[in-house]
């Protein structure tokens, strides 16, 4: 019976690791703009806002601005955002950040107007200079200025992992994975996630939801994203001060590529998998599901990792019936727990008739490695039918929830239909 154990989940996500440890079935474990986690959490950062020379037009002749930071502060995060009071109908037109001696600071406006975010981390212990301009309803236009210094490199600081890859093409149904090390706490979830941006291409509506105490959050569109999008994502995490006195580690990058539409679909009642390419039936495959003792999981899961050939090693199992050791091939990882869709000659006799397997997906050698040859990274299979649902975070399960359920795992409001791209 699969157990959700997760052994090894952090430390491959910590270390971005392309490949996941596997032990065992039933026993296992153009420069781009960002969108925010959701439209009003202020997340979205356009390229509009990149740094100009204010005043180029004409010189301010509204009163001065007041900044955020304030002048002369010290001990500022390096995750720190440029904001300004602004006269009534106003709204920003320009922002400048420069470090003392060195050159503009990139950064870019949230697409509400409420603050400016450098495009990387700041430089610990360093002081800076910001200049905000800003024009009022009548055309008027005001300025502001500040200097701040920035803190020391702080000692204790969160680990984060990012499971999405730069060059890498993935399936439908690949979520935006990221994992933290220890959990954030719940109370400072929400300025956590304004500080992870995601955009896609062509523009999709997304939310973010957190699960398993602050460990994992998933980003994912209310349907499986269009084949062909481009998501690029920032989570902007360096120097984020949080409540039990840690700080972000650094700040994770990358830009993916969703491949051709690739589904697969288990009913336990006929002991069937249908799969579709690009939406059309191409296979049916007969499948033995996990007997009732380790039966397995009812929801909507996604290929983590793929092995043509592994071992499956449960001797540590409590229950003796379940300890084993064996050679597997064309193995792919859907659950932390151990659940996996795999070759299984031995039980190819009983297969599309009866369940007999310890919670994975049994089909046959053919069969396996024809999947195996198919399928990507991110790619979706449902189950149901079985005795039990899966377990929220036992694997990349941002698609075993409802849309509607979805989003109420955000820290922020969602829009209906989910935040749309806010640039």
């Amino acid at each position: 019976m699969a157990r959700f154990t997760r052994a090894g989940a952090v430390v491959g996500a910590l270390t971005l690791a392309a490949s996941l440890a596997l032990t065992g079935c039933g026993d296992e474990q153009k420069k781009p703009e960002f969108v925010g986690g959701t439209s009003t959490d202020a997340g979205a950062v356009p390229d509009s806002a990149a740094p100009s020379t204010p005043g180029a037009s004409s010189a301010p002749s509204g009163p001065a601005l007041t900044l955020s930071p304030a002048n002369d502060t010290k001990n500022k995060p390096v995750s720190t955002e440029i904001s300004a009071k602004l006269p009534e109908g106003g709204k920003v037109s320009t922002v400048t950040l420069a470090a003392a001696g060195g050159g503009a600071v990139e950064g870019k406006l949230r697409t509400d107007g409420s603050a400016w975010v450098p495009s990387a981390p700041l430089k610990y212990g360093t002081r800076y200079t910001a200049t905000v301009t800003a024009t009022g309803a009548d055309g008027t236009t005001s300025q502001g200025t500040s200097t701040f210094t920035t803190m020391a490199k702080p000692k204790s600081t969160i680990g984060s992992g990012l499971y999405l890859f730069d060059d890498k093409s993935y399936g439908v149904a690949m979520p935006v994975v990221t994992e933290f090390h220890p959990g954030i706490p719940k109370k400072d979830r929400a300025a956590v996630q304004k500080r992870m941006f995601v955009k896609t291409d062509p523009p999709q509506p997304g939310a973010w939801h957190w699960v398993d105490n602050g460990t994992q959050a998933y980003y994912r569109a209310p349907e499986y994203w269009q084949p062909g999008t481009t998501i690029t994502v920032r989570i902007a995490l360096a120097g984020v001060p949080l409540s039990n006195g840690k700080y972000g580690d650094i700040d994770r990058k990358a830009t993916a590529k969703i491949g051709r539409s690739f589904v697969m679909k288990v009913d336990n009642a006929t002991k069937k998998m249908s799969v579709y390419e690009n939406g059309a039936l191409s296979r049916t495959i007969p499948v033995s599901l996990g007997k009732k003792s380790t039966p397995s999981s009812s929801g909507t899961m996604v290929v983590m990792e793929k092995k043509e050939s592994t071992v499956f090693d449960t001797r540590d199992d409590p229950d003796p019936a379940n300890r084993y050791v064996t050679e597997i091939d064309f193995a792919q990882r859907l659950t932390w727990g151990g659940e996996y869709i795999h070759a299984a000659p031995w039980s190819e006799g009983v297969q599309g008739r009866s369940n007999v397997s310890h919670g994975c997906v049994n089909v046959s050698t053919a069969n396996a490695r024809w999947l195996f040859e198919k399928t990507r990274i991110g790619d979706p299979i449902t189950i149901k039918g079985t005795e039990r649902k899966i377990a929220a975070g036992n694997g990349w399960t941002a698609w075993s929830l409802s849309w509607s359920e979805f989003v109420k795992g955000s820290a922020l409001p969602v829009p209906k239909g989910g935040s749309g791209p806010a640039l």
